[in-house]
Parts: structure tokens; sequence; C-alpha cells
């Protein structure tokens, strides 16, 4: 069993960018748009990479290699220099109604990122087999900012990062603030660290410049509504259960096949599908009411959705959920075509008017989800992040990961994790839900048949929000 004294810390710094390069500027302050200020009552995005020790066949010292992930960690921070800030208020006492705030990234006085060294007496095969922890040594250990939420990035680093020396291997485990950015932006700047560290120079630069569209900034908040923000993330005392499914590339094509076949089309996609899959399988092992709604919520991407489209390293948030609704009687007896259909419709209904219509009426009446004491809702599944990021490139002069773990803030019930397989084709489902439904559909024949499991049953008693 693995506890607190597996870990130990070794130093903690502040990280600021490195000297700016010639004939570059640097902006004061960033202003939050809506898609950003969205954000402000959810955790930090927590993403960590686990690397075999190659250090054997270098000249290099573990020493040698945190003072280089440091520097690199530096240099990139140049080009991402608002990572380094901290989100700060302002308050506008001239509105006619009541007294309101905007929010912006300071980047002036830069605090900086964090950086935190760890060494952890344990080998890479003992992350990978996670069933020897209990709680999960990587969600608890090798994560900074473990439960921080997005607006107290007023006083915590936007972005912390920490490096862990294993027996045999490096674990690096990265929190960002998900208010200054979104997925895309985050493994962007991943990539360009990795680039760095490896020794390039020429690299893809990120688009700092918020779009506002035809609003005013900054966008101003009530204070009423900014004081409902949650102060902690909900705690819930059920057990959880975390497994990673994983997908073969002949399994989806398979699936996805079902699911056209069954409603006589071609427009469902794979990713569709394998959510339409697992929503099956959920409702029937949490035996919903046939008259009760389920819901699938889905993280809907804007770039591509925009006109004219924004520049794919648009850094910030660019997304929101759409919802797709049904009678859990309904979805098992019309199956997985008629679901993977309704998480089509949804998607697709995104274009450039809607999402602009969803935006301005925000503006007009700024809104945050989980506020206040309300119960979280029931019947649902949450995704986030996606199969097109390219998780498994990031080499930082090391080789390449040999997995990526989340950390401790996407473990609640009904969260689902896309991510593209290590093996090329397949797609890893990271699934959390509570113990007693993890086993019925582990249990679930018709669930399983598509479907190999990469990490051994572990269990994860934390007590974190439970929407099952």
């Amino acid at each position: 069993m693995f506890n607190h004294e597996t870990v130990r810390y070794i130093s903690t710094s502040s990280i600021q960018p490195s000297s700016q390069e010639a004939g570059t500027t640097r902006v004061d302050i960033v202003d939050l748009n809506p898609w950003d200020l969205k954000m402000l009552p959810f955790p930090y995005m927590q993403r960590g990479f686990l690397f075999k020790d190659n250090l054997h066949h270098q000249e290099e010292t573990p020493v040698d290699v945190m003072n280089h992930v440091k520097n690199s960690f530096s240099q990139t921070l140049e080009y991402f220099y608002p990572l380094a800030g901290r989100l700060a208020i302002r308050k506008h006492e001239d509105d006619d109604e009541e007294t309101t705030i905007s929010m912006y990234i300071d980047c002036k006085n830069s605090i900086g990122a964090e950086f935190v060294s760890s060494i952890a007496n344990i080998t890479v095969s003992d992350v990978l087999d996670s069933s020897n922890a209990d709680p999960c040594v990587v969600h608890e250990y090798f994560f900074p900012l473990n439960g921080a939420l997005n607006h107290e990035g007023q006083s915590l680093p936007l972005l912390s990062v920490q490096v862990t020396k294993l027996i045999n291997g490096i674990f690096i485990g990265c929190s960002m603030n998900h208010t200054v950015c979104d997925g895309t932006s985050f493994w962007h700047f991943i990539a360009s660290w990795a680039e760095i560290s490896r020794g390039a120079t020429n690299l893809d630069r990120p688009v700092l410049e918020r779009c506002f569209f035809d609003t005013d900034s900054p966008i101003r908040i009530p204070i009423s509504t900014f004081k409902l923000l949650p102060q902690r993330f909900p705690r819930m005392t059920n057990p959880l259960e975390e497994r990673i499914f994983h997908f073969e590339k002949e399994s989806i094509a398979r699936l996805k096949a079902k699911a056209n076949l069954g409603i006589r089309t071609t427009t469902v996609s794979s990713l569709q599908a394998m959510f339409a899959h697992i929503w099956l399988a959920t409702t029937r092992a949490r035996q919903v009411d046939p008259n009760e709604e389920t819901s699938f919520w889905l993280s809907i991407g804007n770039r591509s959705r925009m006109d004219p489209p924004l520049p794919e390293p648009y850094f910030g948030n660019s997304l929101q959920h759409g919802v797709a609704t049904a009678k859990a009687g309904e979805l098992l007896e019309k199956g997985l075509g008629w679901a993977a259909l309704l998480l089509n419709q949804v998607i697709v209904s995104y274009n450039d008017e809607k999402v602009l219509s969803i935006w301005k009426s925000w503006v007009v009446k700024p809104s945050f989800m989980f506020t206040g004491n309300s119960p979280p809702p029931k019947s649902i599944l949450v995704s986030g992040g996606s199969p097109r990021f390219n998780v498994y490139d990031n080499d930082f002069g090391w080789g390449k990961p040999v997995a990526v773990r989340t950390g401790r803030s996407s473990h609640y019930s009904g969260r689902i994790i896309p991510s593209r397989g290590l093996v090329q084709g397949s797609i890893d489902l990271e699934v959390c839900l509570s113990r007693e439904i993890m086993k019925a559909v582990e249990d679930d024949e018709e669930f399983m048949d598509p479907v190999t499991i990469l990490s051994p049953p572990s269990v994860k008693e934390r007590g974190y929000p439970s929407l099952s």
C-alpha cells in the first residue's frame, strides 16, 4: 500500500518567464470573455505524464534533469506568459442597478507559475498497476493544487507543475486554471514545452488576444451572482471506482457501423457511438426509472464552428456544454443508434449563430453552474477531453510517455474522459462511477463485448461529487 510517506517533497519554487525576446511585446492585462468566465466554479485541469527512465544511457544525473525541466519550463512561459500571472477583479460602482465586477489576468505583476520537485519510492509499474494504491498515489500526491477552484486563481498560481522522480521513471503532473484556457490550449502549452525541452526554437506561438465579437469588454457580472461561486468543490462520501476502458481500432469501427446501421445513416461518428455505448450501459446499471430523464453533457469546441473560424493556436477557452436528454425507458428501448444520433444532433446544432446567441444571452444575464448548496444533477454523464489531443507525442527528451493520467479534480461519479490510446487508432475512455454502478457496468456483457480493460480494478474512496 502507498501512503503520504511514499512521496517526499523536495522544493517548491516560483518560475518566471525567461527574459523577453527582442522585438516582442507583452500586454499588462488580459480581459476574460464569457467562455472563460463560465469556468470560474470548476476545478483546475489536471493531466500528468509517466515516462520510463532512460537516463542510464545518458550522462545526465537526476539533478541535471530536474534543472533542465525547470529551465525549459521558464522558456515556455516566455511564449505563454499569462500563465505566470494571477486573476484579478475590478469593481464597477457606476452601474444603475447593482455593483458589478469584471475579471482579468494580471500579467504585469507576474508572481510566477509554480514548480514542485518531489521523489517517490515507487516504480513505473507501480503507477501503471493502480490496484496497489488506496487511495491512488498518483491522484493524491503527484498533482499540485488538488481541490483548487478556478476563481481561486486570484491568490493561487494559474499553472502549477510537479515533477516527481520515481525509482525508474519520471512523472510530470500539471494543474492549469481552466478559466485561463481550455484543453486545446493546454495541449498546445505541453507540446511547446516538450519541443523546447528537446531544443526546438521555432514554435507555433499562441494567439493571446481574447475574442469579444460584438460585445463590449470588460464583461460585467453582478456582484451578487459572483458571490454564488462555490468556495470549494462539493464533496460526497460515496466511494468511487475508476477504470480505463480501451477500445481498439477494429472494435471502434464495429461499434460505429452498428450505430449507423441501427438508424440507417452514416452521420454518427466513432466517438458518438462510444459515448452512446457507455450512456446505455450506465443507464442500465443505475436502474433508472423508465420515465426519468437521463442526460449526457457533451464538451463541444467552438474554434472551427465560428465564421470565420478562430485560429487553432488561440489561447483561451472556446468551448461549451451541449446536453442530450432522453427518458431512460426510451433510451434503452431504441438502443445504440438512436442514442448516438441524439448526441450527433446536439453537436451539429452548434453553429456560429447558436454559439453567439448563447454568448450574448450570458452577457445580458451571467450565471454559473454548480453554485450554492444545490445537490448535483442525477442520472447524467459529463464528457471532457478529446481523442483529438495528441497526448502521447510529447517527448521531453527521454522518449514518449508510457501513460497519461488525470488528476483528482477530474474524478467524480459520471465523468467520462476520452483520450487517444497508446496504439494508433485506439481510444481510451476513463470512466468514474460509484462502486456499485461500476460493478454493474463491468458485469454488463453487452457493454464489455468491444472493450478491453487496461487498468486493474482499483477502489478510490475519496468522496468527490457524485452525479449518480
